[in-house]
């Protein structure tokens, strides 16, 4: 059971991004990570998810990757099912709506991500699914 390690790798990950102000070490330095909270689609508890991300002008984009396996990653089926997420980003942290992108902008989109992070490209190659590209709009607080 491979599961709680990968858990347990997340939960370092989440900690050292939340204590060092959005910077992680080891294999994600100097990589663009924000923390994505998900509500579970069947469990309906809270999940959050180190991912790297893309920011177009004032747009920011999240790809479901997964490695390139042939399934979409959980946190990809919560935010379907429950698109209302809070998005932690450096020592922001903000309420946005999941909105899938398709299509030829989605095409593009993925190809600024590849130029980016040049392993997205591999991911694609590995899987025979289209990787799901994910905008997170913020959502206006009314103060």
């Amino acid at each position: 059971m491979a599961e709680p390690n990968f858990n347990d790798w997340n939960r370092q990950i989440i900690e050292e991004f939340r204590t060092h102000g959005g910077k992680v070490g080891g294999p994600f330095e100097g990589v663009t990570l924000l923390l994505l909270t998900t509500t579970g689609a069947k469990s309906g508890q809270k999940r959050i998810n180190p991912l790297t991300y893309l920011l177009d002008g004032e747009r920011l984009f999240i790809f479901a990757a997964k490695g390139g396996s042939p399934t979409n990653p959980d946190w990809y089926h919560n935010l379907v099912a429950h698109p209302q997420v809070t998005v932690e980003l450096g020592t922001e942290r903000f309420e946005a709506t999941a909105v899938l992108i398709e299509g030829e902008e989605r095409d593009q989109l993925y190809a600024k991500e590849t130029q980016v992070h040049p392993g997205a490209a591999e991911y694609e190659k590995k899987t025979t699914r289209k990787i799901p590209v994910v905008e997170l709009v913020r959502r206006n607080s009314s103060s």
